[in-house]
């Protein structure tokens, strides 16, 4: 899904239930410039409730520059990004800064003040020193942004998805390089677990970033790789976590950022290291996260991997359900580093970068548009049949985006279709035993915009 985040009117990091919504819409035109922190005492541990900056303490002016350089009224240099259009993370001078664009309303209809953060945390480095800031742009200003999402009136949530024998047939006729099948179980689920199963409503696309261009040292970098590459077999050995089933929960941001984690931690430790992680941990714990309504990788497998690490399944078995967080204290938990968007920033991504990431690191966590014609993939190179959102459009929503976790890449010698080998979190008996193929090259569904690793810490 394309799972992503939020703002939270309060900013608590403690691990509690999560119900905060993510309405804000922030563009990265609109984040860049100068902006003055306000940074409250630095006295607290990661459990710190930044309801309020409370006496503030001191004040740091970055200016955000392009495309990912921060700098300090004291002229030290350091990294900023977007996390998609929600907020964004700076580290500079020792420290790093996380809060959430401010926004009112709700998610069907509200306003976003791109010039203001809600409440944040900040810590240094290495994770001490923890204390709430506030931020706000100097310059360029930002006029407040209006964003409504217009429901299908027709739609009803609690309506179970109908089978469209026609559609599936269509599909298979007006295209060969993919077959699409029925799934009785879908006939189950209703609309809004639909939903959910495709990224959830709150997952929404408002935009994605355009693929980057490549570099000619990248392009001979990636033309020295193999042709086809695949971490389910890597000179005989399977590095790739066995498919699970999210069900009808919109925790694919969890499963693919907990999976993501799972196979560079066998890499690192040449399988001799094999954790499976909970995703429901990270739905009923991570104040990153929307519970069953989405989330994105960037700062669940990374920042949430590294501030409050992940605990095993055994620890907090999967429910396929929201609900308060009871994750025992007593569970250990397992951390990464060195977060990051692939290609280094959001907004850098594309395939080259993908496929080198990949190949020398390790599986990656990817978000993509989910269309209605995709649910019914069974095998082959899927890309989406255009005339599909006319035909049956079950997502009354924007586009949701779905977090999948890329372990491979290929090519098919009969057509020539260069693809993706991607593991989805549907189950074994979805797709090609859980995995699907998807081209690659085009930034098919957006699946070659926004890509994030993780440095697993063992």
């Amino acid at each position: 899904m394309y799972s992503m985040f939020l703002c939270f009117l309060f900013a608590s990091f403690v691990l509690s239930t999560v119900d905060a919504d993510t309405p804000a819409n922030c563009s990265y035109e609109d984040i860049r410039g100068t902006w003055i922190f306000h940074v409250g005492s630095l006295k607290y541990d990661k459990t710190v409730q930044c309801t309020s900056v409370g006496p503030v303490k001191s004040v740091v002016k970055v200016n955000l520059l392009f495309p990912d350089v921060a700098v300090d009224q004291f002229g030290n240099k350091g990294f900023w990004t977007i996390i998609y259009n929600q907020g964004f993370e700076v580290v500079v001078h020792g420290r790093k800064y996380f809060a959430f664009s401010k926004y009112s309303g709700t998610l069907k209809n509200s306003t976003s003040y791109c010039d203001e953060t809600m409440p944040g945390t900040t810590h240094d480095v290495i994770g001490r020193e923890w204390g709430c800031f506030i931020g706000k742009k100097l310059a360029p200003s930002v006029e407040p942004k209006r964003t409504i999402i217009k429901l299908d009136k027709a739609f009803n949530p609690d309506q179970l998805y109908q089978r469209n024998v026609d559609f599936v047939a269509k599909i298979n006729n007006v295209q060969k390089s993919w077959k699409a099948v029925h799934y009785p179980e879908y006939e189950t689920m209703t609309m809004r677990d639909m939903v959910r199963r495709a990224g959830g409503v709150k997952s929404r696309v408002l935009g994605k970033p355009r693929v980057a261009p490549s570099s000619d040292n990248l392009k001979k970098l990636v033309a020295a790789l193999p042709k086809n590459f695949d971490w389910r077999n890597r000179d005989g050995v399977d590095f790739v976590p066995k498919v699970r089933n999210q069900e009808a929960c919109g925790s694919c941001y969890a499963f693919a950022s907990v999976e993501m984690n799972e196979a560079r931690l066998r890499i690192a430790t040449n399988n001799t290291v094999q954790l499976t992680f909970s995703p429901q941990d990270v739905v009923e714990c991570s104040e990153y996260s929307q519970g069953c309504d989405g989330g994105f990788p960037y700062l669940i497998g990374g920042k949430y991997a590294e501030d409050f690490g992940l605990v095993e399944e055994s620890c907090r078995p999967y429910s396929s359900k929201p609900g308060k967080c009871v994750t025992k204290q007593s569970c250990a938990r397992h951390y990464s580093t060195d977060y990051r968007y692939v290609g280094g920033y959001y907004g850098a991504c594309n395939e080259e970068s993908m496929m080198l990431a990949l190949y020398k690191n390790g599986p990656i966590a990817v978000s993509f548009e989910v269309y209605n014609d995709f649910i019914h993939y069974k095998g082959g190179i899927y890309r989406h049949t255009k005339f599909a959102d006319e035909l049956n459009r079950f997502n009354p929503f924007d586009l949701t985006n779905h977090v999948v976790l890329l372990v491979g890449y290929g090519h098919d010698p009969v057509s020539g279709l260069k693809y993706w080998v991607v593991e989805n979190s549907w189950g074994e008996g979805w797709g090609e035993d859980g995995f699907f193929r998807i081209i690659r090259g085009t930034d098919e569904c957006g699946i070659e915009s926004m890509a994030v690793e993780i440095s697993p810490i063992f």
